[in-house]
């Protein structure tokens, strides 16, 4: 039996201004872009999540709701330094880590000798390693596979600690509701309680054949989900499947000869990531776009030859008609080939949480 834990840093960019700056302590603070930039919230602490703000909310939004609310830019490089001290202390209990994201990673300590082999003690010590070395908290979840860890570090936050063994699964699972499965938004929410799914419970009530015909392949996910099944391994080397660099406009783009007047750009950057990382070949290129009433499209190609910007502009040609409006958001991106082993050209993990303050 596995012992997995997951790691979750509370607020994580905000955390480490409110530490950075402890005059903040007790107001509403967020962490993203500037509104006069279009830019979003990537991160807020719990005072502001009291206004209902929340991480990808526009930060104009967010200062309608709270016009008192302390909008800080993002400093990446001090959240980088953060997490690497963190991985660290991870690394005191284990080789096997899995980072999701700069402030979340998985823990497989099923071999650890540590504290008698006692995840929960193990994860007790983190949390204590976190708060007292790096001054900001953590929360955990102790749990037989990855699906229940994600799930219980969640429970009790913030500064939370929740553990499922492996007795307490079965109980545990069939209350679940479905909204607290990882990959269930709110879209799919909806469809399930269409169907009158509103929990773990109500999922096992349906054959794997019914949940596949009405989830696809995610409906295999979910059949073992409900059961409180996952064989999925903890992986410490990701593969990594695309790289995309995207730009939200201070003023919307009318015209399509203005839009790709924006490609160089964007290219340019594109390259400077592409350089920073080890090679890999290609498989695909594509282009997004947002229009100025968040209708969003994307142009995907499969591609392995040299990039240009004439390639970027030809699939925003493409995509152009289907949006026919002004644009607020370009986006380009390449894919990577997952199936070669010896690699040629450059890839790069994609910096999701960079991208809202493009």
């Amino acid at each position: 039996m596995r012992k997995i834990i997951h790691c979750d840093c509370d607020c994580f960019y905000a955390s480490v201004e409110l530490r950075d700056d402890p005059s903040l302590k007790g107001l509403p603070v967020a962490v993203g872009g500037a509104a006069e930039r279009r830019g979003v919230v990537a991160t807020c602490n719990y005072e502001a999540r009291t206004f209902g703000i929340h991480s990808a909310m526009p930060t104009a939004s967010a200062l309608r709701r709270c016009p008192n609310l302390i909008v800080l830019t993002p400093r990446m490089e001090a959240y980088r330094e953060v997490a690497l001290q963190i991985r660290g202390i991870f690394k005191r209990y284990t080789e096997l880590i899995e980072p999701l994201s700069l402030d979340e990673a998985y823990l497989d300590v099923t071999d650890c000798d540590a504290f008698q082999g006692s995840a929960t003690r193990i994860a007790q010590a983190i949390r204590q390693h976190v708060r007292d070395e790096v001054g900001i908290t953590i929360s955990a979840g102790v749990a037989p596979n990855k699906f229940l860890a994600k799930v219980a570090s969640d429970w009790d936050k913030p500064d939370g600690l929740t553990v499922i063994t492996p007795a307490q699964v079965d109980e545990f699972v069939l209350s679940l509701p479905v909204s607290k499965i990882h990959g269930v938004g709110k879209v799919m929410t909806a469809r399930m309680a269409d169907q009158a799914i509103y929990s773990c419970a109500d999922l096992r009530l349906r054959t794997l054949e019914e949940l596949q015909g009405l989830f696809g392949k995610f409906g295999q996910q979910l059949y073992d989900y409900a059961r409180g099944v996952d064989s999925r391994s903890v992986k410490p080397h990701r593969e990594r499947k695309s790289l995309s660099v995207e730009t939200t406009f201070a003023q919307d783009l009318e015209g399509i000869e203005t839009a790709k007047n924006q490609v160089v750009d964007l290219f340019k950057e594109l390259e400077k990531r592409l350089l920073r990382v080890e090679n890999k070949p290609l498989s695909g290129v594509f282009v997004k776009l947002k229009s100025a009433d968040f209708r969003q499209t994307t142009i995907d190609r499969r591609y392995q030859g040299e990039l240009t910007t004439v390639l970027f502009e030809q699939l925003l040609e493409e995509a152009w008609p289907r949006m026919a409006s002004p644009l607020r958001l370009i986006g380009l991106g390449v894919r990577f080939d997952s199936k070669v082993e010896k690699t040629t050209v450059s890839k790069v993990v994609r910096e999701e949480q960079l991208d809202l303050f493009s």
